[in-house]
């Protein structure tokens, strides 16, 4: 009688999964699916059903009914989406101008402070701790556009002013980017601030031998050792710049004459003004591709400099 030789190979997987059932692969695989079920429902979850909804006219009251690309040709045609599109690219891009400095800058000063830093730390930190809207609606008493008004009373000692603020369709958007720098500078500062602890201490001690000073080791030293967190954080703002919402919604409700109004803003009035869900979640899968290739090119064109 013939006996037939089981392969090397059959022998070592069979080895190799009696290894992993004894060492507690099986327990380890039950107790992550109900995890990784949960985590897909409710994160792929709602992303599959809005690219589902973005082909249906939906109002989330009578039975949708599927359009196909319909809901996508009416937003790109909308004469309001240009003005939007605009106004949401002049905030990222004063954002990125004024705001994005402030609190790189407020981490590196507090670094350089070694008794009274911590003092700083909190003060700097404390816009992240009031809420949004109790922020935005004490800033809408600082712009009163009246001579009685906060701003315009503190300018008016220098005999400038009164000044309109958010109902100048020229400052509204500047204004609210000053806003949602002070409110969102601390937070970001503490990441700054954690980011600096890792740059070595020899490095600046070196540069104090060469008689760098304050300036010239923040430009020659700190920078360049956290250059990768500042790209990221620059990358983190630029989407986050493109979804604003809060400000521009509290403070003008996109006024005056559509001066403020964005991407976001217009979504909400697709959704909950016009009860047009379809049209509103089309808009939103755009401002999603739009937001997943600009990242993709970022990292292209920063990949070098991060690293180097």
């Amino acid at each position: 009688m013939l006996f037939q030789r089981t392969p090397k190979s059959n022998r070592s997987s069979a080895r190799s999964l009696a290894t992993w059932y004894r060492s507690g692969g099986l327990s380890s695989v039950i107790f992550a699916v109900p995890l990784v079920l949960t985590f897909l429902y409710f994160s792929w979850g709602p992303i599959v059903r809005g690219l589902v909804l973005s082909f249906q006219k939906n109002n989330l009251v009578t039975a949708p009914e599927w359009v196909g690309m319909a809901n996508f040709s009416y937003v790109l045609t909308d004469p309001q989406l240009p003005q939007a599109a605009l106004n949401t690219l002049y905030f990222c891009l004063l954002a990125l101008i004024f705001g994005f400095p402030v609190p790189l800058f407020l981490a590196v000063f507090i670094s350089e402070l070694r008794k009274t830093g911590w003092l700083y730390n909190v003060i700097s930190y404390l816009p992240a701790v009031v809420p949004p809207v109790a922020a935005i609606l004490l800033w809408k008493f600082f712009y009163d556009p009246s001579g009685a008004g906060v701003f315009n009373s503190i300018l008016g000692w220098f005999g400038l002013g009164p000044f309109a603020w958010l109902n100048s369709q020229s400052l509204a958007m500047p204004a609210i980017v000053l806003e949602a720098t002070w409110a969102g500078a601390g937070a970001t500062s503490i990441i700054y601030l954690a980011a600096l602890t890792g740059v070595r201490t020899e490095l600046y001690e070196a540069a104090e031998l060469d008689g760098a000073g304050v300036w010239k080791r923040v430009w020659h030293v700190t920078l360049p050792q956290i250059r990768g967190i500042i790209l990221i954080m620059m990358l983190l703002q630029l989407i986050g710049t493109f979804q604003v919402f809060t400000e521009p919604f509290l403070f003008t409700g996109g006024g005056p004459n559509n001066a403020t109004t964005t991407i976001l803003l217009l979504i909400y009035r697709y959704a909950f003004i016009n009860g047009d869900f379809g049209a509103a979640t089309a808009l939103s899968v755009l401002l999603a591709g739009v937001l997943c290739v600009l990242s993709v090119v970022y990292h292209l064109l920063t990949r070098r400099w991060s690293t180097t």
